[in-house]
């Protein structure tokens, strides 16, 4: 398996230089094609009306020249893959076509173009869609010239200026016409950008109406006709600040990288054969807490540089806030390329980082979505990126596709789970979200401890639905954040409720190695005791195995904080996951829960029976309370008495229940201690 990875890492590699080669062929082949189209393109306007050109006055190619000089900075709103450009050859072209006709105007228009392109490095198609706008809006403003027979003068009058003002229309809707023609044929998402355009077109206004001052000013003098660079520098700035302003709201401040808005804007932009790399960054909170705040802001913005480094030019990369970094790549053919790509950018963050002089190693878990469809969506890439990578902390690997065919990405649990988050966002008193609690009792006093809460929901039409279905259906996603909130909120709220009606109790809630990871649930917690005044002995919570396996290190720090503010902390499931005695002795807990598979099968089966008690002498040896769930029989509890647990709880003692029947249950209950009769241990099953 090793070798494997370490041939895909050195494969991943190969294609990341390869795809950085062919990138920087592709732009030498779209310079070349770009300038050959423009020169062919003017050699056949001026085979084809030699007269014309040999009959245009100097004022024509001064300001062909300009025209030409002025595209080497065009304008550009945003980054040149995602935004509109505006050229500022149009005021002379315009005013070309006003007073020359449409072929002069033309031919400057299409070598301005090409400088433009050329300077921007767009591909040759890009510039290709750009000539044919401009010469289309050329066209059109020419042919309205030449019906209303326009001519400017040096002295025009109101007339010429009302007219002006109609041609600089017909060529503003024949350019962004066309475009929209264009982006018709494409996405939807693409019709939507194309109507949001307003500065765009103030811009290009303002550079057409310079358009006929210039024509008069050359008539006065050509000397003059130069100085209309300063009001183009004035169309500039204000192009610039706004493109400043667009970019500021697209770009990671810490990082410099672009954010979840551009990442959105670049997929609804539409396209297939991308992917989605989601990078999740392991151990991230140890270097906070470790080295500092500042150290760990330096070492994202190595990281965002890194990854820059090694990912071509026509991919993006996105930095979605804390540790959280995502690679859209483009020209992916399917999931093993992207595999390949996931470990090039793994390889490329194995390398430590030198932080003060101090190595810090740095490891990712990375989840794929392959966009299958062009309108796929933004948050339906990130939604399934969030799976796969959260699929791949839970498996120990490093990279996992987002597989839709998993019984966990059915559509019958996607709309589960989107009921579900739908149900916790309105947060309505009738949602059907409760909690039912079971009681824990001492088995040698047989007073009760504390309780369980367990989680239930009654959905309107698929009814009750159980824990395990929803832990399964919202652990992957962001929607368990909200379901642990939304648990934790009720548990303390009843804490408090019990806690001022006289009977304190202890509640136990589980929270998922998503919650865990996330590391903000310390300060839920504190937030929660503090506004409902409870005392934090009286909230326990409990973990599994599996949140210790993913990312260790991550939880420990996590759990330490809460044993530090007095939230004891249980281990759940204990024996059916992958922990070894090394978490038990390193973690802060206070007891383990023996799995009930287990206990269910002591009172038959002496295998179970001894890894029971194997479970409690180890816990007794390491000063751990043991917890046995699963308590369905006398028989059961008694052999769990003899061997020395704690503590009990199932359906022997009492049924998961509602908190008005919890209190009615607690006012009849009467504690009863098992005998001193040892009984016998189970015979061997054959």
């Amino acid at each position: 398996m090793d070798a494997a990875r370490r041939r895909s890492r050195s494969a991943g590699g190969r294609v990341g230089n390869d795809r950085a080669a062919e990138t920087r062929a592709a732009g030498r082949r779209a310079v070349v094609v770009t300038a050959g189209t423009a020169i062919l393109a003017d050699l056949v306007l001026w085979a084809c009306a030699p007269g014309t050109f040999a009959a245009l006055p100097g004022a024509y190619w001064l300001m062909a020249a300009l025209a030409v000089v002025v595209d080497a900075r065009p304008y550009v709103l945003a980054d040149r893959r995602a935004s509109s450009v505006i050229l500022p050859s149009i005021c002379f072209t315009f005013a070309i076509a006003l007073a020359w006709g449409f072929v002069p105007a033309l031919a400057v228009q299409l070598a301005a173009v090409t400088v433009a392109g050329m300077r921007m490095r767009l591909p040759a198609r890009r510039t290709l869609h750009l000539a044919l706008q401009h010469a289309a809006a050329i066209g059109a403003a020419a042919g309205v010239a030449a019906v209303v027979s326009l001519r400017i003068g040096p002295r025009p009058d109101w007339d010429d200026a009302v007219l002006t003002v109609a041609a600089a229309a017909v060529w503003i809707l024949a350019r962004y016409g066309l475009a929209a023609l264009v982006a018709w044929a494409g996405s939807e998402r693409r019709r939507q950008r194309a109507r949001k355009q307003s500065v765009e077109v103030l811009a290009t206004a303002a550079l057409l109406l310079l358009g006929p001052v210039v024509l008069a000013t050359a008539q006065v003098g050509l000397a003059f006709v130069p100085l209309v660079l300063l009001a183009l520098h004035a169309v500039h700035r204000m192009v610039r600040s706004n493109g400043e302003s667009e970019r500021a709201a697209r770009v990671d401040a810490l990082t410099g990288l672009p954010n979840r808005r551009a990442l959105q804007s670049m997929i609804g932009e539409g396209g297939r054969e991308r992917a989605l790399l989601l990078l999740d960054l392991d151990r991230f909170r140890a270097v906070n807490d470790a080295l500092g705040h500042r150290v760990g802001d330096r070492l994202l913005v190595e990281v965002g540089r890194r990854l820059a480094e090694v990912v071509p030019a026509h991919d993006l990369v996105v930095r979605l806030g804390g540790d959280e970094f995502a690679v859209l790549a483009n020209r992916v053919d399917g999931a093993p390329e992207a595999r390949r790509i996931a470990y090039h950018l793994a390889e490329a963050l194995n390398r430590p980082f030198a932080m003060d002089g101090l190595p810090v190693d740095v490891t990712a878990s990375i989840g794929i979505a392959l966009q299958d469809t062009p309108d796929a969506d933004c948050a339906t890439l990130l939604r399934e990126a969030e799976v796969a990578m959260y699929d791949a902390k839970q498996r120990g690997d490093q990279v996992a596709v987002y597989g839709p065919d998993a019984a966990h990405h059915s559509p019958d649990r996607l709309a589960l789970l989107a009921d579900l988050r739908r149900a916790l966002r309105e947060d309505a008193p009738d949602d059907g979200i409760m909690l039912f609690y079971q009681p824990q009792i001492a088995i040698a006093t047989g007073e009760v401890v504390g309780v369980e809460a367990l989680l239930r929901w009654q959905h309107p039409e698929r009814g009750l639905v159980g824990p395990e279905e929803l832990i399964r259906v919202a652990e992957p996603t962001p929607v368990m954040r909200l379901l642990t909130g939304r648990v934790l909120h009720n548990v303390v709220a009843q804490l408090a409720a019990w806690r001022e009606a006289g009977t304190p109790l202890r509640a136990a809630v589980n929270v998922s190695a998503r919650d865990l990871h996330a590391g903000g649930i310390a300060d839920r917690v504190e937030d929660l005791l503090h506004e409902y005044g409870v005392p934090a002995d009286l909230l326990q919570l409990e973990i599994t195995e599996s949140a210790l396996m993913a990312d260790p290190h991550r939880v420990l720090n996590t759990i330490t904080r809460l044993d530090r503010m007095g939230i004891a902390i249980s281990l759940d499931d204990f024996g059916t996951g992958y922990s070894s005695l090394q978490h038990l002795r390193r973690l802060p807990l206070a007891e383990v829960k023996i799995d009930r598979s287990f206990v269910l099968g002591m009172a038959t089966n002496r295998g179970d029976a001894a890894i029971v008690r194997s479970v409690i002498d180890l816990a007794e040896a390491m000063g751990l309370r043991a917890v046995a769930e699963g308590v369905e029989d006398e028989r059961t509890w008694r052999l769990l008495a003899a061997a020395g647990c704690h503590a009990a709880q199932g359906w022997f003692h009492a049924r998961p229940m509602p908190p008005a029947d919890l209190a009615t249950w607690l006012s009849r209950y009467r504690p009863v201690r098992p005998g001193p009769t040892p009984l016998a241990l189970p015979s061997p099953t054959p």
